[in-house]
């Protein structure tokens, strides 16, 4: 996604509410995630409120997403970033986690009507991880804030 033309420009004084939900399992590759995330949305959206809540593994991320999205007023996020890193092993288990953790988003943000931006990543090895959580072409912390920011942005326009 590019991020031109995608300064952050609201319409009235009110800054755009995110809630980034970052698992803590990973932590090397989630923590990059974050920052990346952190920094795009501090260059696209400057005067954006970001609230960061960690969750102890991917598996989690729904359940701490759903919670945010149940808050009323001025507690409720506009956008919530959904960040994780799951790495495959020798069994089926990180698909399982991946695939209910998509679903689940999914209905979150169909059921709130409030955008979820999915970057709980599933990888098959350290390698793509840094390549996607860590570099500089590939990187989905700052894809996650491009998108957001792209979401808030066509939700306003209602």
């Amino acid at each position: 996604m590019s991020s031109e033309g995608m300064k952050d420009t609201p319409k009235d004084a009110r800054p755009m509410r995110i809630t980034i939900v970052a698992s803590e399992y990973n932590r090397r590759y989630t923590d990059a995630l974050l920052e990346h995330c952190k920094a795009e949305l501090g260059r696209l959206a400057e005067h954006a409120q970001v609230k960061v809540v960690r969750v102890p593994g991917a598996f989690e991320v729904p359940v701490m997403v759903n919670r945010e999205l149940a808050k009323t007023g001025d507690a409720r996020p506009e956008v919530v970033v959904a960040l994780g890193v799951i790495l495959r092993g020798s069994t089926a288990h990180a698909d399982l986690i991946g695939e209910a953790i998509t679903r689940e988003l999914l209905s979150a943000a169909c059921r709130s009507l409030v955008p979820v931006i999915h970057e709980v990543l599933l990888l098959q090895n350290e390698q793509q991880a840094e390549e996607r959580c860590m570099g500089d072409s590939l990187n989905r912390g700052r894809e996650a804030a491009r998108a957001a920011v792209a979401m808030y942005r066509a939700t306003c326009r209602e």
